[in-house]
């Protein structure tokens, strides 16, 4: 097997030069770097080497979202079929959650979601590649993945390829493709859907679709959000284990607060994504959750207040609902459109947490805010690091002009003595 696999190698190397000065050399290129590692070496100049390159860290991105995808796909079928039968009274995972009826609705459901979303994601990426000649970026491996895990599992595929259309050429091509944009490719898509089609992303049928009816009839069983009942000042019958490990209802892959964890960390550990935004993000979710407690607690806001409902849930519990956990681990720790420096990461990642409960608190017309605010911090995140590198270059420049300067052995010991103090 491994002399034919050599050979196949070899073959592939050859087609690449003769490909090499074609017009489709950028596509061919990018599907030899898909099968096997690049065969591309420097010559000279300084140059770093490391086991890391773009490919393998979008592979790692999405090794964390993997297990939140497999469990959308048995949430789904859980979430159509309690829909319809009812909840179970004695829940069992085995029996209730982890079975293949479950994983079977999710495949059908899901799975064309990823399909749509890379299948259009790379075609477009292919055509401005070849157009522009420059090389296949890696950059859509996660955003491929992320797209159909933020949008409600009924979204028609023709809505979500027009979406990624928009998102791919709007959001990152036009800007100079990946590394250059300034907004968050999936998120973009996912205020196109919002903007353009709201009535599909109000989350009021977000799990069943043509389900039957009692008379015979396709149906689509209404199965609001947590945030939807909250909106509409409603009572929901969900559980604390139910809200942290996911059987609950929302966008494909944001229920599962238990393994968005389990991924942020694997993240973290990896050296993939930051942590002082994802702490940053959760204590201004909780600061400004705190705050709306408060404003209820004094009375100031009763319960005939359309934003009662949502400024009575308690404040922790903003993690547990809703998109704002998958949206600080996978999407505000985004290192092109983030903040780069560490003292504004702190700040881009409170804004966001912050931000986000607000925008839920009050748009009760679609009680989720996340993608909003972290779009609206994409944004600011260059302003941040420009104030912060300003104000870095203040105090360093202070400290010299206030620096004593002691007595100079030798013209090395004068420049030793200027550097350590800038």
């Amino acid at each position: 097997m491994s002399d034919k696999r050599l050979t196949f190698k070899k073959r592939l190397h050859i087609l690449k030069h003769h490909y090499r000065d074609k017009k489709m050399a950028p596509a061919f290129n990018a599907f030899h770097t898909f099968l096997f590692a690049p065969d591309e070496t420097t010559h000279s100049g300084s140059h770093v080497r490391a086991a890391d390159d773009l490919k393998r860290t979008m592979n790692t991105v999405i090794m964390a979202l993997v297990p939140v995808l497999l469990f959308s796909m048995f949430n789904a079928g859980y979430q159509h079929f309690s829909a319809i039968n009812g909840f179970p009274e004695n829940f069992s995972l085995w029996n209730d959650f982890l079975t293949w009826e479950n994983f079977w609705v999710g495949i059908t459901t899901v799975l064309p979601l990823v399909i749509v979303s890379y299948g259009v994601g790379l075609i477009v990426e292919f055509i401005f590649a070849v157009i522009k000649g420059h090389e296949v970026e890696e950059g859509y491996l996660v955003t491929g993945m992320l797209v159909p895990l933020i949008v409600p599992i009924d979204t028609p595929l023709w809505m979500l390829a027009v979406a990624v259309v928009f998102g791919v050429v709007i959001g990152k091509e036009v800007f100079g493709g990946t590394g250059m944009n300034i907004l968050n490719p999936a998120l973009t898509i996912r205020a196109f859907l919002f903007f353009a089609y709201p009535t599909w992303m109000s989350g009021d049928k977000v799990w069943v679709h043509e389900a039957v009816d009692l008379a015979g009839g396709p149906d689509a069983i209404s199965g609001e959000t947590i945030l939807g009942f909250l909106a509409q000042g409603h009572e929901y019958s969900y559980s604390i284990s139910d809200m942290f490990f996911g059987f609950i209802p929302g966008s494909v892959g944001e229920t599962s607060t238990f393994l968005i964890l389990l991924g942020g960390l694997f993240l973290i550990f990896s050296k993939i994504a930051s942590w002082r935004i994802m702490l940053s993000a959760v204590i201004g979710s909780l600061v400004m959750g705190l705050a709306f407690n408060g404003v209820v607690d004094q009375g100031w806001i009763t319960e005939t207040s359309k934003f009662y409902g949502l400024m009575s849930f308690d404040y922790w519990k903003h993690l547990l609902v809703g998109g704002l956990a998958f949206g600080i681990v996978y999407m505000a720790t985004d290192p092109v459109t983030g903040a780069q420096t560490n003292r504004g990461k702190w700040i881009y990642g409170f804004f966001i947490g912050f931000m986000s409960v607000m925008i839920r608190v009050f748009n009760p017309a679609y009680p989720e805010g996340v993608f909003l605010a972290i779009l609206l911090m994409n944004v600011f995140a260059p302003t941040i690091d420009h104030y912060v590198i300003r104000g870095n270059i203040k105090r360093r420049m202070k400290r010299l002009k206030n620096a004593t300067i002691l007595p100079k052995d030798s013209e090395g010991a004068a420049k030793e003595l200027k550097a350590e103090t800038i």
